[in-house]
């Protein structure tokens, strides 16, 4: 069944409110995913540096001595940050594939959950309260973020198959639904070089995306192409860097709700994960109309 959330700020007074307001969104929908959660927040952004986001079943033995190990490694000035099972990493932003491959090196039970100027991913196994509160996601600040709280139906319940899935730079997805093409579009995406984590169709949906803007598409035309190469039931709800996008399969079978005001836009898989948003009283809503885009960029 899974709950989605959704929230890109255009008044930049709500952005040290970001976390908290995104949290309550997604604790409202516990019912619809209690199996894991998660959540990317896009923050603000220094030119010349980027963010690793990394998860580890045994943090306190792969966080320990991570910093001098990759600075070493990659001849570079780095910053741990650890939150829980979770850390983000502080690199130059030429130097994020070099990190990768050596975090690898280096601590091989470590998991890349995303990368980027400006995106943080903090998923784990849980109720969505839970997980927010070990990741302190009601303190977080940003521009905009996405979240989800699963209940699996087709893969195992772990870390690595909870929402959102990042398989490009500062982009990243989360899904209500089930795809019936993953397995052919997978061998196809491996073939172009991209490689997977997991068996969830969700991870193919997400680097199909991340694949179309390597080419050279934006955000909406990647959506745009998705409706028609993608089958099954989908809501997707997708963040960028600077965007923020939401699409529905044909058919448009799982719920979803729209709201904007002059001060943001907000997506939830019902109406109650918006309730308490500032102004909803006066917001235009509305279901999003099937195989049709919608997409806000700052």
């Amino acid at each position: 069944m899974c709950g989605i959330v959704g929230l890109f700020l255009k008044d930049k007074t709500l952005e040290p409110q970001l976390g908290a307001m995104l949290s309550e969104m997604l604790v409202m929908l516990t019912d619809r995913g209690p199996d894991s959660a998660g959540i990317a927040v896009y923050g603000a952004s220094t030119k010349g540096k980027a963010k690793v986001t990394i998860q580890s079943p045994s943090p306190e033995t792969d966080f320990a001595g991570l910093e001098a190990d990759l600075g070493k490694k990659i001849d570079a000035k780095v910053k741990l940050l650890a939150k829980s099972t979770h850390a983000v990493i502080d690199v130059p932003a030429d130097k994020v594939e070099a990190a990768r491959e050596a975090i690898a090196e280096l601590r091989p039970s470590v998991r890349i959950m995303g990368a980027g100027e400006a995106i943080e991913i903090y998923k784990e196994v849980g109720l969505p309260v839970d997980v927010v509160k070990r990741f302190d996601v009601t303190k977080m600040t940003g521009t905009h973020g996405i979240g989800h709280t699963r209940m699996a139906t087709e893969s195992a319940v772990t870390t690595l198959g909870a929402h959102p899935f990042s398989t490009g730079p500062d982009e990243c997805l989360v899904h209500n639904g089930s795809l019936s093409n993953h397995n052919n579009l997978r061998r196809e995406l491996v073939r172009e070089g991209m490689k997977f984590e997991t068996e969830n169709d969700t991870e193919v949906a997400a680097a199909y995306l991340s694949s179309k803007i390597a080419h050279g598409q934006n955000l909406g035309q990647a959506l745009e192409s998705s409706v028609n190469d993608l089958d099954g039931f989908f809501t997707f709800v997708v963040g960028t860097k600077n965007g923020f996008g939401v699409v529905r399969d044909a058919i448009a079978c799982k719920p979803a709700v729209l709201a904007e005001t002059d001060r943001y836009v907000a997506f939830g898989s019902e109406y109650r994960a918006l309730a308490k948003l500032p102004g909803i009283e006066d917001a235009k809503v509305w279901e999003p109309e099937p195989s049709t885009v919608y997409f806000w960029e700052h």
